[in-house]
């Protein structure tokens, strides 16, 4: 994983006030909550006095202390144990009874986690063009890939024609000219492609196209884990691309809409899409999952090709990332 990046890790409806939720993100168990006042909260899942589930447990004083149900410890959101029962209530804990605790942040409907060793300079940013005026509807699934494998499936216009065939494929497109990349700051960038039908003459490079001849639809990646299809100016497609661990991913979908202006509407538009959006990234597992090996590097046994330029621009921009960071 790159360090020092916030991650989307979880969908805000996932945890509810007066619930403990045990999830693991980055090979690690983390015990998440939210407090009566709405905050999240997030800390190891691993109680330090016998290694029992946390978030087995239960919350107590308003949400703001966890409790350990093996013995009773309480953690507070700082995973400080602050008291510990059979020693007596009164007594004074240790300062070593503690465990690691996240710092956490929470916009667009997303729990972000700060995952490194640097305090962060700044909190996460979603897209910037999409917001309260467009409506969505949100499923997620678990693929057995590394989650840079995950990313790149999203990166790729090659695939298109061949695993989605009978769905957003459809026509045969089977040339890649480009695709272009173009670079926003340092850490997102937009891609646009250019399919078409093969009509002998051979695919061409980025710099015989011009991005005002592309297609309105265009894909956007923001590092560390999140993609957005820029279909039209009111529907949209993004992606979160949540590391389980190694070997596993957790991709929450998201389809917004924004046709009508009525809230209620545009929600059942974007209700109704989620099958056809479901069957477009099944198709996607279906392949990906039987990639070797389950995750990507810069350098690896592959031989790309010019259709895979976004791909490669996300692994050298990855490398250098995890560079930064020594990782």
């Amino acid at each position: 994983m790159i360090k020092n990046q916030w991650y989307v890790v979880m969908s805000s409806r996932e945890i509810r006030k007066g619930q403990l939720v045990g999830v693991t993100r980055f090979g690690e168990k983390l015990a998440f909550w939210r407090d009566n006042k709405g905050a999240v909260h997030c800390i190891s899942d691993i109680c330090c006095h016998r290694g029992a589930s946390i978030s087995h447990g239960k919350l107590l004083h308003n949400g703001h202390v966890a409790m350990c149900p093996f013995h009773g410890f309480e953690y507070d959101p700082t995973g400080k144990v602050v008291a510990i029962p059979a020693n007596g209530r009164k007594t004074p804990v240790p300062e070593n009874f503690k465990v690691k605790s996240y710092r956490v942040h929470e916009t667009a409907d997303f729990i972000w986690l700060w995952y490194g060793d640097d305090e962060p300079k700044t909190f996460p940013k979603y897209f910037d063009d999409i917001g309260d005026d467009l409506s969505y509807s949100e499923f997620s699934e678990v693929w057995s890939v590394h989650y840079s494998r995950a990313v790149e499936n999203q990166l790729d216009p090659v695939h298109v024609p061949f695993v989605h065939y009978n769905t957003i494929g459809r026509g045969n497109r089977t040339v890649v000219d480009g695709p272009i990349v173009r670079w926003i700051d340092d850490t997102m960038f937009y891609f646009y492609v250019f399919n078409r039908v093969d009509d002998g003459t051979p695919a061409k490079r980025p710099d015989e196209l011009k991005i005002s001849n592309a297609s309105k639809v265009y894909l956007e990646f923001k590092f560390p884990n999140i993609w957005q299809n820029h279909i039209d100016e009111k529907l949209r497609v993004t992606a979160a691309f949540v590391p389980i661990d190694d070997e596993h991913t957790r991709i929450y979908l998201r389809f917004y809409v924004g046709f009508t202006k009525v809230k209620f509407l545009d929600k059942l538009i974007a209700i109704l899409g989620t099958p056809f959006n479901k069957k477009v990234l099944h198709q996607d597992k279906a392949v990906v999952e039987t990639q070797i090996p389950k995750r990507s590097e810069l350098k690896m046994s592959e031989n790309l090709i010019n259709g895979d330029l976004p791909i490669i621009e996300y692994r050298k921009k990855r490398e250098e990332l995890k560079k930064i960071n020594n990782v």
